[in-house]
């Protein structure tokens, strides 16, 4: 007994836990088909949200109108269905969606940019010479994610990875993305702000009211808020609420002001090749090449998040790389088909997990099938994105959260007695929020980034790189923990490498099987190390 009467275990610190306890649904194990079948229609309904904001900033500085914007947007769909499926069955067998990524952004606003256009006057020709452009560029990239992936780099790079250099990396993987949050919300607060609320008041708040129906409410909180939500918005649409306002509120809060449903064909299924044939430009290659190293480095952020929540073991570093090389495939995908952006594992739905306590791959297979189903039938699939993006805001304010959260509970495996790892923590945290800032707040300011030199292509590189914070985040605080105080005894245990250290090697911990291996025997052929 203790000082007091008290048991001698009642302050003994919570245990650490390879696994994260609480999930009702492991990546291996699979809901009832009827749930399902609803929750991979929710990751559907999550995914939608980037996919729509990252067409409807490329394709009219291309020259596109509402027409190649409901086409792009039905390409994307079908090429991330399909990118899903393979990494969830060849990659790195997580239940992560691959879709757009924001990465891609300034080097494809890059090329629609460039002057070379300038002597089209047919904005449909200058489009399909610009998405031409861009499809070479994602195809020179996609063969230097394959190398790193599937040679191994990534495998061996990964191995020096510990606990300490995973904190920073899997929390600005969720917090670099802040600015998709409120501020985008906040276009149109009286229908972002109540559907926020609905969010975090249906899966925290009434589960504890109704156990009963515990699970209901945790599983499809982003069902029934976005139902509730959008049929608020289309009421106020209807009454006339945004007849009078502003174009940019009409654009923001009316729910038939995206154009994509008279736009979207009935039915139409997208090609390779479907804008012409790819052209080749070596700056745009090294640019977007860039791109597709930070889409590596937040995907690896992702699938950190997504083993986490599916309560499986870290990753191996042999099936870390093996995900990276699949998503090399995905942006040959991109490039073939022409998405006008590359991908990368969704963050929003990383943390989709989380918040349902389904980590099942099935499910996230389920959701594929839906991207695949809508993608095909533009009409039905354009009434879903037209939902007004401040409702997707308001998912992703708990949604990415989520996410940050995932990389706050790594700390459990390192020393926060060691002030070593104070710093490196703080201080990689610190300037992954706070370089990004500096160069994305120049480039709204001054309409270039602070690196401007005649090199196009190195501007847009050093630009895509500094203004990505889980990028920043992770190259300092992994410089810093294989270089600060390496060689002193305690570093090993304080950094939590001692951890991680059985799950190295494929073989060493039998679990890393039942999670990662590959289906059909195919270890056999494709083996892991």
């Amino acid at each position: 007994m203790a000082a007091g009467g008290g048991k001698s275990d009642d302050f003994q610190p919570f245990p650490v836990k390879d696994q994260l306890p609480g999930v009702d649904f492991c990546l291996s194990s699979t809901p009832s088909w009827p749930e399902a079948v609803l929750l991979g229609f929710q990751h559907y309904l999550v995914m939608l949200g980037t996919t729509v904001i990252i067409s409807s900033i490329i394709v009219p500085l291309m020259g596109g109108g509402n027409v190649e914007k409901a086409d792009v947007i039905n390409t994307v769909l079908f090429v991330a269905g399909i990118n899903t499926l393979l990494q969830t069955l060849f990659g790195s067998r997580l239940p992560v969606v691959i879709g757009g990524s924001y990465a891609f952004i300034i080097p494809t606003i890059s090329i629609a940019l460039s002057r070379r256009y300038s002597i089209f006057v047919d904005p449909h020709r200058r489009f399909k010479a610009s998405m031409r452009d861009v499809q070479g560029s994602l195809i020179v990239a996609s063969f230097f994610t394959m190398v790193i992936g599937f040679f191994g780099f990534w495998r061996i790079i990964s191995r020096f990875f510990s606990p300490l250099a995973a904190i920073p990396l899997v929390i600005l993987t969720g917090l670099g993305l802040y600015a998709q949050g409120f501020p985008q919300l906040a276009r149109c607060i009286e229908i972002g702000l109540p559907a926020l609320v609905a969010v975090v008041f249906l899966s925290q708040y009434v589960p504890h009211f109704l156990k009963s129906r515990r699970g209901i409410f945790e599983r499809f909180a982003i069902l029934f808020s976005v139902a509730i939500i959008w049929a608020f918005a289309e009421i106020l649409t209807a009454a006339g609420a945004y007849d009078n306002r502003a174009p940019q509120t009409q654009f923001s809060c009316r729910t038939d002001r995206s154009g994509l449903i008279s736009a979207a064909p009935w039915i139409r299924f997208p090609y390779p090749f479907q804008w012409g044939r790819p052209r080749f430009n070596a700056g745009d290659a090294v640019a977007v090449i860039a791109a597709s190293f930070v889409a590596i480095i937040e995907s690896t952020g992702t699938f950190i998040t997504a083993s986490r929540y599916a309560s499986a073991t870290p990753m191996p570093p042999s099936v870390l790389s093996r995900g990276v090389g699949w998503l090399g495939v995905g942006l040959l995908l991109d490039g073939l088909f022409g998405t006008g952006s590359g991908s990368t594992a969704s963050v929003e739905n990383a943390g989709l997990l989380g918040l349902t306590r389904v980590g099942s791959r099935t499910v996230i297979q389920i959701s594929a099938l839906f991207m695949l189903f809508f993608s095909v039938l533009g009409k039905f699939g354009a009434v879903l994105a037209s939902i007004p993006l401040p409702i997707m805001a308001a998912l992703y304010c708990v949604l990415f959260a989520y996410v940050a959260s995932a990389g706050l509970g790594l700390l459990q495996f390192c020393n926060l007695n060691s002030f070593r790892t104070k710093f490196i923590v703080g201080f990689s945290v610190f300037m992954g929020l706070s370089v990004p800032q500096y160069f994305n707040q120049y480039l709204l300011v001054s309409g270039h980034g602070p690196v401007h030199t005649r090199s196009t292509w190195f501007n847009n590189v050093m630009q895509v790189i500094f203004s990505s914070p889980a990028t920043v985040g992770f190259i300092v605080a992994f410089f810093l923990d294989c270089t600060h105080s390496y060689g002193h005894s305690s570093v090993r245990r304080d950094s939590g490498r001692h951890w991680w250290e059985k799950f190295r090697n494929f073989n060493t911990d039998t679990r890393s099987e039942e999670f990662y291996s590959l289906p059909a025997n195919l270890n056999r052929f494709f083996p892991s190390f």
